[in-house]
């Protein structure tokens, strides 16, 4: 692989110590120490994978993980920020949907194929960014084109000359008070210098968008025929699809249509951009980058894992698990782009684990995820942290959303104490489902001021302190029946 291709997005995939990436992490989730330290290492040590001599790099596997605690304690924000912050194809499925499509595990290897899909996607979005100003200056002069088309070389000289005529007469500039007019020009010049002073004064205006209402025909290309959107039956790893192979093998029509110049600059940005990617060299990049680096995230894998109440084999469960089992430990997969190899991708499964082991599963999927952590439970003091240290904290959420209003809404110290305090309190009366509490309780707590808001004869600042807290739950809280249902 190349070196582009060795570096996981934008970022410095270098400077990625383990030290950092956790430092990262607590950025977004609180706690959760030896779990960060675990993915840390694990992303770290891709790295140095890339860096080993080739004779060996291909015989290190990744050291996949599980991830074992209730939910809304962090398990699904630890794998999908790792995965931002390396820049690396993610996506997160669940294990338990593959018993859900007919039969055991019809459906295992689209995880596979959903990824690819993601990493060219990912690929395909940086050559945009890498194009954006090439495609932007061409975008500029087919606009110019469209605004004032060129000559053709076999007009007769009286054309040329009428063209002139019309030309001296027709040059835009901008009006005092409103959009772009026409006024009349008296200087004797040549057709092509007055061309030249016509567009670079079109080429100003449209830089200045001062042009984007006025009206251009363009040329788009439409569908020949329906799409059909429909899969091939029993043919699911081939991945095929009806419509796009029709579209590809049925003849591209074209219509012209009058859009306004900031339309036309949209379908001509994505024309240009199309001219200037090199598809076949984003598939390459993106097979690597999704073999090399990516991450697949196995939520609820103790949904398919037996439990040690169970009576016998559970069949559908074993079966799902055998299926898995040759994606982790590494395979070929026949994807849209080609073949695609897993035996390099990260897999990180999580699950509650409450019924069931992770000795539960079988053996052989047990030794392919090595490192096991255990994330636990929240209490009041870190939802107290939650609802204040991260960046996307979700005190901050509410104060941005009521800032949009107009409006200032404050949190006391005592009144985020208490919230914390009873959002702790109904996850161990109730199912505890972590810090997702907080979003119910916030939500139940500043329902009417969201509601009412704006509101132009009421206030514009609000203050929520421990005393607003209890009223407004108290009543819920205390009853059994809303508390459920409500919070």
């Amino acid at each position: 692989m190349t070196e582009q291709t060795t570096r996981e997005g934008s970022n410095d995939f270098a400077s990625l110590t383990p030290r950092r990436v956790v430092e990262e992490l607590d950025k977004y989730i609180v706690g959760q120490g030896e779990a960060k330290k675990a993915v840390a290492i694990a992303l770290r040590n891709r790295w140095r994978r890339q860096n080993v001599e080739p004779d060996l790099r291909d015989e290190i596997l990744p050291n996949n993980i599980i991830m074992i605690g209730p939910t809304g304690v962090g398990k699904t924000e630890i794998a999908r920020r790792l995965s931002r912050l390396a820049g690396a194809p993610f996506i997160k499925v669940e294990a338990s949907k593959f018993t859900e499509v007919g039969y055991v595990g019809r459906d295992v290897e689209s995880m596979v194929r959903d990824l690819v899909d993601i990493a060219v996607n990912m690929v395909r979005s940086e050559k945009e960014g890498e194009f954006r100003d090439v495609a932007a200056d061409r975008v500029e002069e087919r606009l110019l084109d469209l605004l004032l088309p060129p000559l053709a070389d076999g007009d007769s000289k009286e054309a040329r000359q009428a063209a002139a005529a019309a030309e001296s007469a027709r040059t835009f500039v901008v009006g005092p008070t409103g959009p772009p007019h026409l006024e009349a020009v008296e200087e004797e010049e040549s057709l092509e210098g007055r061309r030249r002073r016509t567009r670079e004064k079109l080429r100003g205006l449209l830089k200045a968008e001062k042009l984007e209402d006025r009206e251009v025909e363009v040329e788009v290309s439409e569908s020949a025929g329906p799409t059909v959107d429909v899969g091939a039956m029993g043919m699911e790893g081939m991945d095929f699809n009806i419509g796009e192979m029709l579209q590809d093998m049925l003849p591209k029509r074209t219509r012209r249509r009058m859009v306004t110049v900031a339309e036309a600059r949209r379908i001509l940005l994505s024309e240009e951009t199309d001219k200037l990617i090199d598809m076949d060299e984003v598939v390459d990049e993106a097979v690597a980058r999704a073999e090399h680096m990516g991450i697949i995230f196995l939520d609820e894998l103790d949904k398919v894992a037996g439990s040690r109440q169970d009576q016998g084999p559970d069949v559908s469960r074993e079966g799902v698990q055998r299926d898995l089992l040759p994606i982790v430990e590494g395979s070929t997969v026949q994807t849209r782009y080609g073949m695609v190899g897993t035996e390099h991708i990260l897999f990180i499964a999580a699950g509650a684990f409450h019924v069931s082991r992770p000795s539960d599963l079988i053996p052989e999927l047990q030794g392919r995820f090595p490192i096991r952590v255990e994330l636990h439970s929240l209490g009041q003091a870190e939802f107290v942290r939650i609802l204040l240290e991260p960046k996307n904290a979700l005190l901050t959420q509410y104060m941005a959303l009521v800032a949009t209003e107009g409006a200032e809404l404050e949190f006391t110290d005592d009144a985020i104490q208490e919230i914390a305090r009873i959002a702790a309190d109904v996850n161990q009366s109730l199912e505890n489902i972590g810090a997702r509490r907080l979003h119910t309780v916030l939500t139940t707590l500043l329902e009417d001021v969201m509601f009412n808001l704006p509101d132009p004869d009421g206030p514009l600042h609000f203050v929520v302190d421990a005393q607003t807290v209890r009223e407004r739950l108290a009543r819920i809280v205390e009853d059994d029946d809303l508390r459920r249902y409500i919070l």
